[in-house]
């Protein structure tokens, strides 16, 4: 991170630098640290530039220019979902910064780190990476413009973005960059978006049309979505360009995508299949420290709640609709091997200020680990169905065995004392294997488990593409069944959503009304914050679904946005008159008033 470290390394030169929004962590949980540990062990030199004043290039300068590129990312999550809340305001704390300081990364922090560099060093080539470039490849709704922008490629002077996992790209762009092949050439990696010139892309048309060969084959690996002009201009258009290129994020039969922009024409490579038991393996036990670089006196907080858990596998078949994890890892789980995640454990046993326990064991969700599909091999996941909903398909796997041995032997680890998976437990999986669930309230749980049905209402459900109560309530069951059992007084906490597309007020009384019949008050209430590339997202900005083209109400108004959310807080005195006009816009006064099944009570003129 200085160059007394380069100088103490021996080394006159970086070959590659990494630009990050986060604080540096060596720990497997955080992207850069991945990244450098992964080109490190290829052989290349790395340096790491974590979050640089952006002001100017000064900062951009201070381990001086990488022999091959700079590669940019905002860190672990956009950089506006970083800095601001749903209702766009700044947040009071930034979790990837010391102490959780604010204002750290600036807004859209991967466009600005690329144009810095470009001004300090006009002729290296820059590699964007992590979720802000990975899920902006595309043109995408913007929230916080509220309109649609163009790909980050062809707003940032970048040649490269790597989408999903990079560790596979990012060596095989670092050793073609070695061999001395020119980053406008590198053109075929998978998982790469790329940009070509406008002249290029027309010449290439024309000569398809008269069945040229090159042109032909390069029309039988890439397909064309609507431009940016067009899907900028109509939502409908919008919607069909955004199931095109989901249809295409399937690393065995996925297709290339291509998308004309006004200055330049953006083309995604098929996806990066995902990396074997064998590799994932190689990845996490490469020498993380798992602690924060020696910069920083003060904490990172994220690393706090990650310290002391294990990655057992990537990826989720889930499918909810607001989430991007299909479309970063992918919908095919990469697990780790039982011994791999062993060897792991070990060595967090030895770190002196372990005190027994493993708070987290798992990946996207907790129980997905070593699960399948029989057809992932030879086709991929379905591009036809879903693999959880509407219900669990037969062909997929849901065996907890695998993960019931791992979770077994973490326990009977010297110096383990608890195995907690407190949170990512898919329910509708756990219903499928009793043994599993009285494992985990046995054995896992610290008090409370938290779960996400984030809807009661079966209308909203099955928008968000998300099992209905009638599942979360036989889960509920089972779990009181079996904490009794075991002798154990443990409590679900849900985590609850407002202002979902196909929300109306209507469902958040539906959903208001259940937490009172059903107990289950929380505080762990989101409002849906729309985030580039997700389903949820695509029908918030355009009101369609696009995969059926059926609409889709959306609570835009921002009135109507936070009697939503005031309705999960329904007791709360702060959330009384929106909670009223609430009542009263929907026809439901009868929910106030003294009555047992009122939300509110009716204020007197002595209130």
């Amino acid at each position: 991170m200085s160059p007394e470290e380069v100088k103490a390394r021996g080394w006159k030169e970086l070959d590659i630098i990494l630009i990050t929004g986060d604080a540096y962590v060596d720990h497997s949980s955080f992207g850069t640290a991945i990244i450098g540990r992964v080109l490190e062990d290829a052989g290349f030199r790395v340096g790491i530039i974590a979050q640089p004043r952006w002001d100017s290039p000064e900062d951009f300068r201070k381990l001086g220019q990488p022999r091959l590129f700079f590669s940019v990312s905002a860190g672990n999550t956009d950089s506006m979902v970083s800095n601001l809340t749903a209702g766009l305001k700044p947040r009071d704390k930034d979790a990837y910064s010391p102490e959780g300081k604010t204002g750290l990364r600036p807004n859209r922090a991967v466009i600005i780190y690329s144009n810095r560099i470009k001004e300090a060093f006009p002729d290296t080539p820059i590699v964007l990476g992590g979720i802000e470039a990975s899920l902006r490849r595309f043109a995408h709704y913007d929230y916080l413009s509220d309109k649609v922008r163009q790909s980050i490629l062809a707003d940032a002077p970048a040649d490269l973005v790597v989408y999903g996992m990079g560790e596979l790209q990012i060596v095989e762009i670092a050793k073609r960059l070695q061999a001395e092949e020119d980053i406008r050439d590198i053109r075929d990696i998978p998982g790469t978006a790329w940009k070509m010139e406008v002249k290029a892309w027309k010449e290439l048309k024309e000569q398809n049309k008269k069945t040229a060969e090159d042109a032909t084959e390069f029309f039988r690996e890439y397909l064309e979505i609507p431009s940016f002009s067009e899907v900028s201009q109509d939502k409908a258009t919008f919607a069909n360009a955004f199931r095109t290129y989901f249809l295409e994020l399937n690393p065995v039969t996925g297709k290339g995508v291509v998308q004309p922009h006004p200055k330049t024409v953006i083309v995604q490579n098929r996806p990066m299949r995902p990396l074997t038991e064998a590799e994932l393996d190689h990845v996490y036990e490469l020498p993380f420290t798992g602690e924060t670089h020696p910069f920083y006196p003060e904490p990172i907080p994220a690393l706090e709640m990650v310290k002391f858990s294990l990655t057992t596998h990537r990826g989720c078949f889930g499918g909810c609709a607001f989430c991007a994890i299909t479309q970063h890892q992918g919908r095919m789980i990469a697990s780790r091997s039982i011994e791999s995640v062993l060897r792991e454990a070990k060595k967090l046993t030895e770190k002196p200020d372990f005190k027994g326990t493993i708070n987290g064991v798992g990946g996207p969700t907790a129980n997905m680990y070593a699960m399948g599909c029989k057809n992932w091999e030879k086709k991929g996941a379905c591009l036809d169905k879903a693999c959880l909903y509407p219900r669990i398909c037969s062909a997929l796997d849901t065996s907890h065995k695998k993960l019931l041995e791992l979770m077994q032997r973490l326990r009977d680890l010297h110096g383990v004392k608890h195995v907690f998976t407190g949170y990512g437990v898919r329910y509708d999986l756990a219903l499928e294997d009793e043994e599993y669930l009285e494992e985990l309230c046995t054995h896992h749980i610290s008090g409370q488990l938290r779960v996400a049905p984030e809807h009661f209402s079966k209308r909203v459900t099955d928008v968000m593409s998300k099992p209905g109560r009638e599942v979360y309530e036989k889960f509920a069951g089972k779990f009181a069944v079996l904490n009794k059992k075991c002798g154990k007084n443990q409590y679900i906490v849900n985590y609850l959503m407002s202002g979902h597309p196909g929300c109306t007020l209507e469902d958040m009384i539906e959903m208001a009304e259940y937490v009172r019949d059903h107990g289950g008050y929380t505080e762990q209430v989101q409002d849906f914050t729309p985030t580039p590339m997700t389903v949820s997202t695509c029908m918030y900005y355009t009101g369609l679904d696009p995969f059926t083209g059926k609409t889709v109400y959306v609570a835009r108004d921002k009135k109507e946005k936070a009697m939503q959310r005031a309705l999960m807080h329904y007791r709360s005195p702060a959330n009384y008159e929106l909670v009223y006009e609430a009542l009263e816009k929907a026809g439901r006064l009868d929910l106030v008033g003294n009555a047992h099944n009122c939300l509110i009570r009716r204020k007197s003129k002595f209130y």
